[in-house]
């Protein structure tokens, strides 16, 4: 099981579908899945990133809202959280 850290940037972006319960649940089973290490469903597109998030990996968790994370060693980076446009 991986342990997770939640940047200042997550955080904040969280605030913003505090009101969306099912895109929070959403997140919180895809959380669950990188935590345990499973396999993502290939139902939804899991990238790797190029240019300056080259280590980082977007996972669509609904159509237009993305998670941005890393696992570094046993650590689950949880980076970014929005949809497309608020984050690129």
């Amino acid at each position: 099981m991986l342990e997770i850290e939640f940047t200042k940037a997550i955080k904040k972006d969280l605030k913003k579908y505090q009101y969306q319960k099912d895109i929070l649940l959403a997140l919180h089973e895809v959380i669950g899945i990188l935590e345990n290490q499973h396999p993502l469903p290939s139902k939804n597109r899991n990238y790797h990133l190029t240019g300056n998030g080259v280590n980082h990996r977007e996972y669509h968790v609904k159509n237009d809202v993305l998670l941005i994370y890393q696992i570094d060693g046993n650590i689950l980076f949880l980076t970014r959280f929005g949809s497309h446009s608020e984050l690129f």
